[in-house]
């Protein structure tokens, strides 16, 4: 019972830690590019990365953990797919209205349950999905103001939704199936992240914003911000790698669309953003279908736990949104440690 106690903490602690480092990086990044106008989102990225494998290098020959070595090719094309899903994201948002852009990432949880199902044999209950539409309607509503369609923003959508969604169930896949931690996944795959968009980024921020990253004038409060940004991020991407290797890319989704409702909010409150009663509608239907998800998530994990048997034949995805389920049995380790 300490044990189940104790990895519920651990996961709430996760959870806390992506919603506050993600939230503080929008706030910053929002600073950095409405306000200071430095428009290199894709090379930003970049950086991020960079910097958060040089701070997790330094922590390992601390031995603050342990690296495990993982098949060189798996965690190769695991890291170029994650680098390419945030290039096809900026390129979405490029191409397309705001509106349309907020309509993709709403998608990225009805595929992730339907590639779940398919590929992985999950189940879902009708209670799930139920709280999951209302989420996407209360998310929907607030943040969606215009949709306008086109064809190259369509294609581009379409291949950020596949890559995210794989990026996020490999993600969870390879940490249990070859029994690694959020912190040595990372830790491997961040150089090939940070490597695709370091070399794509200058050219997607090119084309996007017709402005050369390496010609721009960086203020001392650019640099600034682009330092503050690059600390905050090496909380957001670990805790993006943590809350998914503990729960699952539903449940990670879901936690994502929380922190669009307190950007919202915190813009309203801190930056003086426009708010209507449509923005606040939606907010309120989007933590209704939240706690709905959480609640059923937790009557589900009661039922397995009551009846371990029958949940062995049954993988659904019950990892509620606070309260967490413990594995109950160990993951087995892969001769080669490879998935690809």
């Amino acid at each position: 019972m300490g044990e189940m106690s104790s990895f519920q903490l651990g996961v709430i602690g996760a959870l806390f830690l992506s919603v506050a480092s993600s939230v503080s990086i929008v706030i910053c990044n929002k600073a950095l590019m409405s306000n200071l106008g430095y428009p290199f989102a894709t090379t930003l990225t970049s950086w991020h990365l960079m910097v958060t494998f040089f701070t997790l290098h330094a922590a390992q020959r601390f031995n603050l953990f342990e690296n495990k070595s993982i098949d060189m090719k798996t965690v190769m094309l695991f890291g170029i797919l994650n680098g390419v899903s945030i290039g096809f994201l900026n390129l979405s948002l490029g191409f397309n209205s705001i509106g349309f852009y907020q309509m993709t990432k709403l998608a990225i949880i009805p595929f992730t349950v339907l590639l779940e199902t398919i590929f992985l044999k999950k189940q879902f209950s009708q209670k799930i999905k139920l709280s999951l539409f209302l989420l996407l309607v209360g998310v929907g509503i607030a943040s969606i103001t215009d949709l306008q369609l086109n064809f190259v923003g369509t294609i581009l959508s379409l291949l950020a939704i596949a890559t995210t969604c794989v990026g996020q169930i490999l993600t969870n896949t390879i940490q249990k199936r070859l029994n690694v931690s959020s912190t040595q996944l990372l830790y491997q795959s961040a150089p090939f992240q940070a490597a695709i968009l370091f070399v794509s980024g200058p050219l997607v921020d090119q084309f996007l914003t017709k402005q050369n990253v390496f010609a721009y004038k960086y203020s001392p409060i650019v640099l600034g911000f682009i330092i503050l940004s690059c600390i905050i991020s090496v909380s957001v991407n670990f805790s993006t790698f943590l809350v998914i290797g503990k729960t699952s890319p539903v449940t990670y989704q879901v936690l994502g669309h929380l922190k669009t409702c307190l950007v919202l909010t915190f813009g309203y409150t801190l930056l003086h953003d426009p708010f209507t009663d449509r923005n606040i509608i939606g907010i309120l239907i989007a933590i209704f279908g939240m706690g709905l998800y959480s609640y059923f998530c937790t009557q589900e994990n009661k039922k397995k736990q009551a009846d371990p048997l029958g949940s062995q034949m049954k993988d659904k995805d019950t990892t509620p949104f606070l309260v967490l389920e413990k594995e109950g049995h160990e993951v087995k380790n892969s001769n080669k440690d490879s998935l690809v």
